[in-house]
């Protein structure tokens, strides 16, 4: 009988490095030793895991599929142990998955009122650069948009999913006012992974230039409106990437009119991971303030009717 424990280890070391030396000195052992116990572990196990040739070791199919399993279970364990030494340290580890944009324009911004609010609180994050979208999974919380239908948790509901092109008000001020800017047409700034064509469903643009459109296209949502904070085009803004530079005025619409979308924005937690009260926290902090930017846009420009269409 192989002690299953062990012969993990092992395996682990083995397939890692592709070496059964290799394993042997990581391990501090001989390598006939970590042979012996890899053989006991094949026979015990019914497949072979290893192709052995010369002084390699490559994994079979079989091996690989183990190898998986394993490297995520051993992530899991040192995510498991840091959290324990952040919590002896008095401080909790809180990993978000959401969007590159949101992280860069939203969160950061405000970064030291998170702090304030969560002195305790060592933030980690996935991020993500197009579209938010996929599982939750081996995170705290993500940030997601779903269709109305499919909420499935309480209290994650962040806002409706509202759209309206945007610009640095440079850019809106020169196309009306600026020399030549009859010659110059708009510069419309894309994501790569979302609809190109939503320029049509807006009237002219307020920034006064009638020339011919030219386009930039960008996979990172992040890029593009740092592109349109540049003074480099007009982006399509999702209110709850572009809510803060709305009120510091580094945005203005280009546009007095909105697009509401099917979607909602949510802020789920992972089934495979229990839920903690700080989690939780966090959820309602980032909840509140996106609300409240909301209702302050709403305050800066009426007519839009932000406020009605996010909820």
């Amino acid at each position: 009988m192989v002690s299953s424990s062990n012969a993990l280890f092992v395996f682990e070391a083995a397939a890692r490095s592709g070496s059964f030396t290799r394993a042997a000195e990581e391990l501090n052992v001989t390598q006939p030793a970590v042979s012996r116990m890899l053989s006991r572990f094949e026979s015990y196990l019914g497949v072979r895991l290893f192709e052995r040739a010369g002084k390699g070791a490559a994994l079979t199919q079989e091996g690989e599929a183990l190898y998986r399993r394993v490297a995520d279970g051993f992530r899991s364990i040192e995510t498991g142990l840091r959290e324990i030494e952040q919590l002896r340290a008095g401080k909790e580890t809180v990993t978000l998955s959401v969007s590159s944009a949101f992280t860069t324009h939203w969160l950061m911004p405000r970064m030291d009122r998170f702090q304030r609010s969560f002195p305790s609180v060592d933030l980690r994050f996935q991020m993500i650069a197009g579209s938010l979208r996929g599982l939750v999974e081996n995170v705290d919380l993500g940030m997601r948009f779903v269709g109305a239908d499919e909420i499935s948790q309480p209290g994650s509901l962040v806002v409706r999913e509202v759209m309206l092109p945007v610009c640095s008000p440079g850019y809106r001020r020169h196309g009306r006012d600026g020399p030549g800017h009859l010659d110059d047409g708009n510069t419309i700034i894309h994501l790569t992974d979302s609809s190109s064509d939503w320029p049509s469903q807006y009237p002219p643009f307020e920034t006064g230039r009638v020339g011919q459109i030219k386009t930039l296209s960008f996979s990172d949502y992040a890029v593009v409106v740092q592109a349109a904070l540049l003074g480099q085009g007009i982006a399509f803004g999702w209110s709850t990437v572009v809510a803060h530079a709305l009120i510091s005025g580094a945005l203005v619409p280009a546009s007095a009119r909105l697009t509401a979308g099917e979607r909602v924005c949510v802020l789920i937690t992972p089934r495979n991971r229990p839920v903690r009260p700080i989690v939780k926290e966090i959820r309602d902090w980032i909840v509140s303030e996106l609300r409240a930017e909301i209702e302050a846009i709403d305050q800066l420009y009426p007519d839009l009717g932000l406020l009605d269409a996010s909820y």
